[in-house]
């Protein structure tokens, strides 16, 4: 057992960093140079050793997250958020399982680092404007501001997710059972008309480097890669939600859908393998 506060907010502290940068391996990173800072604090001065925890890690990842974004302009192909393998309890705390998910990860992708930094802060993790406007040098009258675009531009691209674990269960079951034997007319009863896949091959491995819109063409398209031999579906939990983890030929995909009034409208599919190293790993995620 320890007493130091960052061993016990650890995983707290690499749940924000995560949702700032959608990236579990520059989340750590992010985590070690906090350990780094916080090694050299003198604690007796810190009253509230986990607000200071966060507004470190919250000051490196946003460090890290003007670097990373200049580097996803050059990304090949679509750019999605580095899957989580997650336990199931993770899926009974909604607001988490929401916010962390590959869905909500996408939608923050599309905000600028401040909007993301602020909203996470704040929607996700409740801290108070004037603790952020410490963190991010500013005014809280500037920081509302900042919360009021971020909270417009998010509720505007957001999908009406269907978090209920459940259905989202429901839906997933459904999917894996017609990719198992191609079944087209079940791929088609099991996804909505307006049906997006977003496929993540960062240029590696192959994926469609545009996204794949509507049903007949997303249930051909599944229905032909469900053909190939070895083809081997898992139902599993990623970030928070049911997801499927598919394998072929030693190559995994993680799969993570959105379903709203019970079909799917959203396939996210990672398929770069410099994501995908955390598989096995159960993510211990925390608020």
């Amino acid at each position: 057992m320890t007493d130091d506060p960052f061993v016990t907010h650890r995983s707290l502290l690499f749940t924000v960093a995560y949702e700032m940068l959608g990236s579990a391996a520059d989340a750590e990173d992010v985590v070690q140079e906090t350990w780094l800072r916080w090694a050299e604090v003198y604690r007796a001065k810190v009253h509230d050793p986990r607000a200071y925890l966060v507004r470190i890690v919250t000051r490196q990842a946003l460090n890290r997250l003007r670097s990373l974004s200049r580097r996803r302009e050059d990304y090949v192909g679509e750019w999605l958020p580095e899957p989580l393998l997650t336990s199931p309890d993770v899926a009974e705390d909604v607001e988490l399982a929401e916010s962390v998910s590959i869905a909500m990860l996408t939608v923050l992708e599309t905000l600028g680092p401040a909007e993301r930094a602020v909203f996470v802060l704040h929607e996700v993790f409740e801290t108070p404007y004037q603790e952020i406007a410490e963190v991010m040098g500013k005014n809280p009258a500037a920081i509302r501001q900042i919360a009021h675009r971020a909270r417009e531009h998010v509720a505007a691209r957001r999908p009406r997710m269907q978090v209920d674990r459940a259905q989202q269960q429901a839906a997933v079951e459904k999917l894996m059972a017609a990719l198992s034997t191609g079944d087209v007319q079940g791929l088609m009863e099991v996804i909505a008309p307006d049906v997006v896949v977003i496929a993540d091959g960062g240029g590696i491995a192959a994926a469609a480097r545009k996204p794949i819109v509507g049903v007949e063409r997303v249930a051909a398209f599944l229905s032909r890669a469900a053909k190939i031999p070895d083809f081997v579906t898992t139902s599993t939990f990623f970030n928070g939600l049911p997801g499927i983890r598919i394998d072929v030929g030693g190559e995994a995909t993680a799969v993570s859908v959105v379903v709203e009034d019970g079909r799917i409208t959203r396939i996210y599919a990672i398929r770069n393998p410099h994501k995908l190293g955390r598989l096995d790993l159960v993510a211990d995620l925390r608020r």
